[in-house]
């Protein structure tokens, strides 16, 4: 009986053992075939997910190795998705130019603003009486442009202008020293522009979705404008006449919002202009100015937000 009792002890510590070296063998075995290893680790992924956890899972220096290496086809040509770019200096900031739009596209887009100020619309002009303002600034600008490199275009931009403002009656009455009364006043303005452009993008993103820019344009433009106020009773008006140039850098941001139409934002931060004016008064030649000058300033009147269409 002793002896039957220590053979069961026996092979109930065999079977304990046994299956303590066994289940790892089988944990294994249960696992999908479609997994990454990482670390030792199995963590199950879907297949169509598996190109992008391993290239996660890549040291920095590989990854980076797989991103120059990589290429799209487009109209039937193999181009790389990040562009070469000379490291200026000794100390290499890791920045990638991804490509954002290819060469040989075209792209055509408008610009437009519009803007409004009125007495009626501003509450402290509520609490003075006699005061009547309103004035208006309207803009649009067409253009069209040319790839001629992988994320670099020349291009053509037209431009219109119109300013118009109104001061009906402002009257201020505080002492004998302090008082005046301003009425009938206007003044009136437009201009025409063209301007050759120059657009460097920067790709932020591997798709091609968001991008960065700097534009330099040259441009032409000329307007006219009249100013009319009362003088001695009797309304004189000033005509000008200008002709200008201006060389300009405006940086902005893009975003596809659509396969082929993008949305821009653009700052007129820097610029170099040259102005030449003719003015008469009442029919009379009155004289010219030329003035020249720079200016480098973030100016919220040259704000321009615009769509584009891409081909």
């Amino acid at each position: 009986m002793a002896k039957t009792y220590n053979r069961y002890c026996v092979l109930i510590w065999l079977s304990l053992i046994a299956g303590s070296l066994l289940i790892p063998f089988a944990a294994h075995a249960r696992q999908p075939q479609d997994s990454i290893s990482g670390g030792g680790r199995y963590v199950w992924v879907p297949d169509s997910m598996a190109g992008r956890v391993a290239e996660v899972l890549m040291p920095d220096s590989a990854r980076l190795v797989a991103q120059l290496s990589e290429r799209v086809v487009y109209r039937g040509d193999t181009i790389p998705t990040v562009l070469k770019s000379r490291n200026i200096g000794r100390f290499d900031r890791g920045l990638l130019n991804y490509l954002y739009i290819p060469r040989g596209q075209w792209s055509f887009g408008i610009t437009a603003s519009y803007g409004e100020i009125s007495t009626d619309d501003m509450e402290i002009f509520d609490l003075l009486s006699d005061i009547d303002i309103s004035g208006h600034l309207f803009s649009i600008n067409p253009y069209i442009a040319y790839f001629v490199r992988d994320n670099l275009s020349v291009g053509l931009k037209f431009g219109y202008s119109s300013t118009k403002g109104r001061i009906d009656s402002f009257k201020v009455d505080i002492d004998e020293d302090m008082n005046f009364d301003l009425h009938d006043i206007m003044y009136r303005n437009e201009s025409y522009s063209a301007a050759l452009t120059l657009r460097q993008y920067f790709g932020l993103t591997r798709r091609g979705r968001f991008g960065v820019f700097n534009e330099v344009d040259l441009a032409f433009a000329s307007g006219n404008g009249d100013f009319v106020r009362p003088y001695n009773g009797v309304l004189r008006t000033t005509h000008t006449t200008t002709m200008q140039a201006q060389l300009n850098f405006s940086p902005g941001v893009s975003v596809f919002i659509m396969e082929n139409v993008s949305f821009n934002v653009s700052f007129g931060v820097f610029g170099f202009n040259l102005r030449n004016e003719k003015q008469t008064v009442d029919g009379e030649r009155m004289g010219n100015r030329f003035t020249s000058g720079a200016n480098f300033r973030f100016n919220i009147f040259n704000i321009n937000f615009g769509i584009a269409a891409h081909i």
